[in-house]
């Protein structure tokens, strides 16, 4: 039998699965360049649009990482053993931040410029 969906229960959930990325060391180096190009974001003489394009390039890093911390803790879960799947799967989560991060330098890189 199916749960009731409950907004307040599954947003308390949420909110555990933010603290707990709170704990992770990689979560918290990027919010440390993450809280002050958002601020940077008010001041910039640039188009709204260019402004939101770029605090959605930021978001996309923080999501990529909590995304890589979810498959890191399943991982753990499943085998505390090396193996190679296990060692794919973290790596390919981790190619993912890798790759966010590369695109919100690109897209802040190219719309400072303009």
């Amino acid at each position: 039998m199916k749960k009731n969906y409950n907004f307040f229960k599954n947003s308390k959930y949420a909110i555990e699965g933010f603290f707990t990325l709170l704990k992770e060391k990689a979560f918290l180096i990027e919010i440390t360049f993450i809280v002050p190009l958002t601020i940077l974001l008010l001041f910039l003489d640039k188009p709204i649009i260019y402004k939101i394009v770029m605090f959605v390039s930021l978001m996309i890093v923080l999501v990529t990482e909590a995304l890589n911390t979810a498959v890191e803790y399943v991982v753990d879960l499943v085998t505390e053993e090396w193996h190679i799947l296990a060692k794919k799967a973290k790596d390919t989560a981790s190619a993912a931040v890798m790759i966010s991060i590369t695109q919100a330098v690109a897209v802040w890189g190219l719309l400072l410029s303009l």
